[in-house]
Order: structure tokens, then C-alpha cells, then sequence
């Protein structure tokens, strides 16, 4: 391991988020200025695999160590894969100013990176550890998004070096799911939205395929929002997809699907251009394509999904047989994954729900690109394990993939500590606690509530058992 760059001075760039984060309350007072950040030590350097790291401790450091876990880069965007070791500066702010210590990696690469992440994210634990140069009192670790995938990995292999863990908005339903849902909404797009085109929906060879097959996807899905008929099969595809239909506050009565379409619709069209090129990412990482729809029933599907109802009023109201449609989606599903891929993907990013450790998973009720409904398959693996003991789950009223407030984020962490501290939950992961404790902090608003998803379509129940496939008698189909 190389020897990392030790910094013994102010970070001035986090200065500046203070200064930042004053400036944005005088104009907008509803949000509390973050308290002033303390000196603080900044340590960087880098692993043998090429993955960057970097970690920030306060001069009143608590004696805690939030090991972070970013979220996904992907390759197309053309961005550094740079280190990350908070949420975003606000937070990083907060968390300096209450004593936390902040560390987190870049991984060894971009795009899906669970091949190496938890590991990465482990060794640069060691290294910041050693840098510092004394063990912290416990570590948890928190992640966001794809990170939240391996904070719950590192719940299960991290027992001895990380004593708590925080997966918010995470895909904690695991990558197969992931890929399968998406398949399906693209699927149901391509075989009834564009019926003719031969429109590729896996197996890409190269990036340029996969924007073809969203510019592809994107036009059916726009040229269908035109015709009852073609609404009623956005709605089923979107169904599908699980994207949300509604704003929390603002959901449409459940008398006016044509709203709730119109809001599928919306969210359709935001989350095709990321998801479907995003299947490139995955398939190189995997080696080839982990995800399939042979031998999936669709109405089964359907039946279990958040929006059949919407689908159902929107199918009878355009005078169009749903049962046949669902029919030719089961008749041609033809898409068939790549065995090795597929034992790749259950073995590095679906958990196992064997956490050795209390986990508090996060999630906002109106998520887009990770549904809220993978909390319903983590709660489903973990309690199959027999831990549910461990895992508390909580849920914030916002549209939004990540979009947490500061106070939200800082209240989980504090009754994650408690948890980790104590030994006992004590009630500080009820919504009641969280939503208190969110507001005596004065960072911002919070919008904790009780809420219970549906659930996951294609859902990965428990792993795969020992098959290189889910089990046929599993829920996954």
C-alpha cells in the first residue's frame, strides 16, 4: 500500500461550504446556516489497484469514522472518478462541525464498480486508520445510491472493522432485480410501443448501441403519450419499470388515472436515458449480460405491481384487452442472460441479507431511478437470514432519487451511533424519533414518515439459493 499524502492544515474548500451554506440561508431563512467547521486534518493517498482516497478529521473529532460509499459514476458522462467521503458538502460540513471523522474512496473505477467497492472501501478504511495514526471508537459506514449497495455488502463482510451501517436511497434489492424490472419496462416499450422495430434491449457491444436503444425506447414512449391506447402502454411499461406516479403531498386521487399516467409518463421519459445506457456499464463490469425475462409471466407480473390499478382503469377506459397484451409480453420474452454473468452479479452486488452488524436503510417514498421498493426485498432477505433484529428501515416523504436534507441525513446518522454505542435501538429509528431528532437540529427541513412499500418486481429473494438462476419456485418471476 502506498504511503498516503498527509495534509496537517484547514481544509480552506471546507471554509468555503460554511461560508456557502450561511450565504444560501440569508436567502432562503426556512434553512438554518450549518454550524462553523472546525480545523480540520486532511489525509489522502492511494491503493495498489489504482482507487484514491481521501479523509477528513476534526480538531474535536468524537471518535467515530463515517466511512462513505458514493454513488454510481457512470463511464458515458465523462466525469473523474474522484474520492468521495460525504453525502455532499453540506453534510460533510455538519458532520465535521458535530466531531465525526469522514473517509471514502473513489473505487478502483468508475460505472458499476461492485466487482471491487467493498473491498476498496475496506482498504481505505486501513489506510485512514493508519494514517491517522489511532483507531476510532467504532466506524459506520454510510452510502448513497449504488454506494448504499455496498454499505449493505460491507454489513455482511465488514464484521470486526465497521460496527454499524446506513444504505440510504440504496439499490439494496441488488443489481439482478435491477437489471431484470428495467429489462421488462423495456420490453413491454419495444413489443407493444414500437411492435416491427428490432430495437436491441441487451447484450450491447458497445455504448453506441445502448443510447440507439434509448433514443429507440425514448421516441416509442413519446409517439405512444399521443394515443389513449398508447397511454394505457406507457402506463403498463412504466408499471413495470416501477417508476413513481406521484409526489408525495400531491398524489393524484386515485379516481384520475389519466394524472397518474401523465406522471408516469414524466418520469419515464427522465429515467430512460440513464437506466438504458446504464445496462452497458453493468454488462461490462459482469462480462456479459446478467439480466433475462425467459419464462416470466407478466400478468403474474402485473398483478403484483404498485400501478395495476392505474394500468387496469387506463387499458378498459381505451377499449384494449390488457390479459392479450400481457400474453404477447410472456409469448416473446425472449432476452436469455449469460450464466457467468449472472453468477457474477448474485455474488458481488445482490445481498445476502446476512448482516452482521444493525443497519438503518433510508429511502424517499418517490424514488425514480431506485425505486422504494427495493427496501421491501432487503427487508424480505434479511428477515429470510434471520436478522431482522438488526435492520430498522425509515422513509422520507420527497420526490427524488438521494434528495435527503442535511437534517435528515445527520438524524440517521445519530440513531445509528446511539445503536452502535448502546447495543439497544432504544426507539431511535422510529419515524417519530428520527423526524424529532431531524428537527431539533436546525439544518434544515425533514419529512420522516411511516410508510411500508410494495414490492420489488423480479425480486432476488434471498440471494440464489445455490442456482446459477433464482430458484423457479422463488418470487423472482
Amino acid at each position: 500500500m502506498r504511503q498516503p499524502t498527509v495534509h496537517r492544515r484547514p481544509r480552506a474548500a471546507l471554509a468555503l461550504v460554511a461560508a456557502a451554506a450561511a450565504t444560501a440561508a440569508l436567502l432562503a431563512p426556512a434553512t438554518p446556516a450549518a454550524a462553523a467547521t472546525p480545523p480540520v486534518t486532511s489525509y489522502s493517498g492511494a491503493l495498489p489497484n489504482g482507487t484514491t482516497w481521501k479523509a477528513d478529521v476534526p480538531a474535536n473529532w468524537n471518535g467515530t469514522l463515517l466511512l462513505y460509499s458514493h454513488g454510481y459514476l457512470p463511464t458515458f458522462v465523462g466525469a473523474p472518478n474522484l474520492p468521495q467521503n460525504a453525502p455532499s458538502p453540506e453534510s460533510a460540513a455538519a458532520l465535521l462541525a458535530e466531531g465525526y471523522a469522514l473517509t471514502g474512496s473513489s473505487y478502483a473505477a468508475a460505472g458499476w464498480a461492485l466487482n471491487t467497492a467493498p473491498q476498496d472501501q475496506l482498504d481505505t478504511l486501513a489506510a485512514t486508520i493508519g494514517a491517522i495514526g489511532r483507531r476510532p471508537h467504532r466506524v459506520l459506514a454510510v452510502g448513497t445510491s449504488m454506494g448504499g449497495l455496498v454499505t449493505a455488502k460491507l454489513a455482511e463482510i465488514g464484521a470486526g472493522r465497521i460496527q454499524g451501517a446506513l444504505p440510504t436511497c440504496g439499490i439494496v434489492g441488488g443489481g439482478a432485480a435491477l437489471g431484470n424490472y428495467q429489462l421488462d419496462g423495456a420490453h413491454a416499450i419495444a413489443t407493444l410501443l414500437a411492435p416491427g422495430r428490432q430495437i436491441k434491449l441487451a447484450g450491447f457491444a458497445n455504448l453506441g448501441e445502448a443510447f440507439a436503444t434509448t433514443s429507440a425506447l425514448t421516441a416509442a414512449v413519446q409517439q405512444g403519450q399521443a394515443t389513449p391506447a398508447g397511454r394505457a402502454r406507457v402506463a403498463l411499461a412504466a408499471a413495470l419499470y416501477q417508476v413513481p406516479s406521484s409526489v408525495p403531498g400531491l398524489a393524484p386521487p386515485p379516481s384520475d388515472p389519466d394524472a397518474a399516467e401523465l406522471a408516469l409518463y414524466q418520469s419515464l421519459q427522465q429515467a430512460l436515458p440513464f437506466v438504458t445506457p446504464g445496462r452497458f456499464d453493468i454488462e461490462t463490469a459482469m462480462g456479459g449480460n446478467p439480466s433475462w425475462n425467459t419464462g416470466v409471466d407478466y400478468r403474474r407480473l402485473l398483478a403484483r405491481a404498485a400501478e395495476r390499478d392505474t394500468v387496469r382503469d387506463l387499458y378498459r377506459a381505451a377499449g384494449l384487452n390488457l390479459d392479450a397484451d400481457l400474453r404477447t409480453l410472456t409469448a416473446t420474452a425472449d432476452v436469455a442472460a449469460d450464466p457467468g454473468a449472472v453468477r457474477r452479479i448474485f455474488a458481488t452486488s445482490v445481498p445476502s441479507g446476512r448482516v452482521r452488524m444493525p443497519v438503518l436503510s433510508v429511502h424517499t417514498t418517490s424514488d425514480l431511478l431506485v425505486p422504494v421498493q427495493h427496501e421491501d426485498a432487503y427487508r424480505d432477505a434479511v428477515t429470510h437470514a434471520g436478522r431482522a433484529g438488526l435492520l430498522r428501515q425509515a422513509f422520507v416523504a420527497r420526490q427524488g432519487h438521494c434528495s435527503f436534507t442535511t437534517a435528515e441525513l445527520v438524524a440517521a446518522i445519530h440513531a445509528l451511533d446511539h445503536r452502535v454505542a448502546t447495543g439497544r435501538w432504544d426507539g431511535v429509528a422510529t419515524t417519530e424519533a428520527l423526524q424529532r431528532e431531524a428537527a431539533r437540529l436546525g439544518l434544515g427541513d425533514a419529512a420522516y414518515v411511516h410508510y411500508r412499500p410494495r414490492h420489488l418486481l423480479r425480486e432476488s429473494f434471498g440471494g440464489n439459493n445455490g442456482f446459477p438462476f433464482p430458484h423457479p419456485s422463488s418470487r423472482s418471476a
